[in-house]
């Protein structure tokens, strides 16, 4: 058994620092401190702080000092208690961030990983609140004209100084709050590449769905299967909520979703609705239904916006990063597709819950591929709560949630995001990500794709190991510690399907063959992938013999 050290990983709480700005009577302090209270974070308000410096009310420090005095001891409060906030959340009155250097210093907050967030309630509504509050001294006698003034003109400042906004109109301060709570609890990993997005991980992101799609569309396709009809529910009651006009489309689960007739019924009746440029589409599934909708966006008048929320673990870690789509021919899968970037992803955990056993643990397999290839501290994390992961049933604590599996998805993440950042049309380094997916894919096509795919990548992760073993890349330790790892887990490595010339041929047809050379990804050690091109044809058969389980 081979040991990686943990420390850091999954270990310490996840504490997130967030500033909320908005307009006065936004709420901001009411629903700051229950957000706060929800995740067991401190709450505070600069305001109060304010108070306590000069001892007395801001009404009092208006009338005595004016607002130049009030507004200087207002930027170094602020200053300060962003230069050593250590975690939780902090409220600023409505005009602080109007101060230049208060603004200079949210945005230099942001750039070292702070979140800012934009409470963009409806100006009529905070007018209304705002009044009924006496310690307000620049509102006194404030006309309607007067306040939708300086509505205008705090909004674009309050928008450029934040990287997140909620807008509390329609609902209860409760639910804003729960929905500040999740997305101040939330990761996020950045890919970069010609059309940047960020990949967010937490328990109900999917909240974060009009952010991504933005006021301009309209009308919004919502693409799912039906097994995910309760996590397509509440996306759909969102998007509702917020005004658009969506349209339902169920598609077949799985593999059976990804066809050509499939794709030509979407195209149809999007036709048939009248969807333009201007609209957009969600894909809500697992990494056969998100792969079928990120091709129909590519594909639809040459690409519209789109937002991919995967609900399985797989498509968590895998189909959620790198801007793949496609669809499948008889002849195999993937064969047809494009390159496409969403404008977002939203991995929220709470989909997990309802993954049947078999399904979180084939994504399992893609998690330790990426251990594999880059990352070992995700196989150290692997190795320690092997039985855990394996046995996962849905009930596990919030905690487990948020931390074993939101440490283990995050980091997948980064190894994919790392990858296609630096290649994202899969010609070099990209490859990589295809460790154990030449044998993967075939055993997938000759069994019918009722093989899982996190499940054929597993074996194919074995054989590839036997290959490099075989051609003195690796030693036979790291091999059975390939089989020991991926069987803890609850993953196959073996396979009796097919046979050697079937699945030879099906190779030669892998994306990464050249002319009609075979070409794999093996390792030289943990973290240390490389090519193989046109290995010996009896080392090949040799490594196949190896995965079967009467060898």
């Amino acid at each position: 058994m081979i040991r990686h050290s943990l420390v850091g990983h999954g270990q310490e709480p996840h504490i997130p620092k967030a500033v909320i700005i908005g307009m006065p009577g936004a709420g901001k302090t009411r629903i700051g401190k229950e957000a706060a209270s929800l995740m067991g974070v401190p709450f505070k308000d600069s305001d109060r702080i304010v108070e306590k410096d000069a001892g007395r009310s801001i009404n009092e420090i208006f009338e005595a000092e004016g607002e130049a005095s009030f507004r200087q001891r207002e930027s170094r409060i602020v200053g300060d208690l962003l230069r050593d906030f250590d975690g939780g959340v902090l409220s600023l009155g409505g005009g602080a961030p109007m101060t230049a250097s208060v603004y200079e210093a949210l945005r230099e907050y942001r750039n070292h990983g702070g979140k800012v967030v934009y409470l963009d309630v409806d100006p009529e509504e905070a007018k209304s609140r705002s009044l009924r509050v006496k310690n307000r001294p620049l509102l006194r006698g404030q006309t309607h004209e007067k306040w939708m003034e300086l509505y205008r003109e705090r909004r674009p400042v309050y928008q450029s100084a934040s990287n997140i906004s909620l807008k509390p109109r329609g609902t209860t301060p409760d639910v804003i709050a729960q929905r500040l709570a999740d997305a101040l609890s939330e990761r996020v990993v950045h890919v970069s590449n010609l059309d940047p997005y960020d990949v967010r991980i937490g328990a109900g992101v999917t909240s974060r769905l009009q952010v991504l799609l933005g006021e301009e569309v309209m009308r919004v396709a919502l693409i799912h299967t039906t097994p995910v009809q309760r996590h397509s529910d509440r996306a759909r009651a969102l998007l509702r909520q917020a005004g658009y006009q969506v349209v339902d489309m169920v598609i077949p689960d799985a593999e059976a979703g990804k066809t050509v007739a499939v794709a030509q019924g979407i195209w149809e009746r999007l036709a048939d609705e009248g969807f333009t440029r201007s609209d957009a589409i969600v894909g809500l599934g697992g990494g056969a239904a998100t792969d079928l909708a990120g091709f129909i966006a590519a594909s639809w008048m040459r690409g519209i916006r789109y937002v991919n929320c995967p609900t399985s673990l797989l498509a968590m870690v895998d189909a959620s990063t790198g801007g793949k789509t496609g669809i499948n021919l008889n002849q195999g899968k993937n064969l047809v597709g494009s390159f496409y970037t969403p404008v977002g992803v939203l991995a929220d955990l709470r989909t997990l819950r309802t993954l049947p056993n078999d399904i979180f643990v084939e994504g399992l397999g893609e998690v330790a591929k990426s251990g594999f290839i880059m990352d070992s501290e995700i196989l150290g994390i692997l190795e320690e709560k092997a039985e855990s992961l394996r046995s996962f049933d849905g009930n596990e604590p919030e905690q487990w949630l948020e931390g074993v599996v939101e440490d283990l998805i995050e980091r997948t993440v980064q190894v994919k995001a790392h990858h296609v950042s630096v290649d994202l049309r899969d010609v070099g380094v990209r490859e990589f990500l295809n460790y154990g997916h030449t044998l993967g894919h075939a055993i997938e096509k000759i069994e019918h794709f009722s093989w899982r795919h996190g499940q054929a990548v597993s074996v194919g992760m074995v054989f590839a190991a036997e290959l490099a073993s075989l051609t003195g890349h690796l030693d036979r330790d790291m091999v059975d510690y390939h089989r020991s790892l991926l069987s803890s887990l609850g993953l196959r490595t073996t396979w009796d399907g097919g046979d050697f010339d079937q699945v030879l041929a099906l190779m030669h047809k892998d994306k990464k063959a050249r002319g009609n050379k075979l070409r794999f990804i093996i390792l030289d050690g943990i973290g240390k992938p490389t090519h193989l091109d046109d290995p010996p044809l009896d080392a090949v058969r040799e490594a196949f013999g190896r995965i079967r389980s009467k060898a």
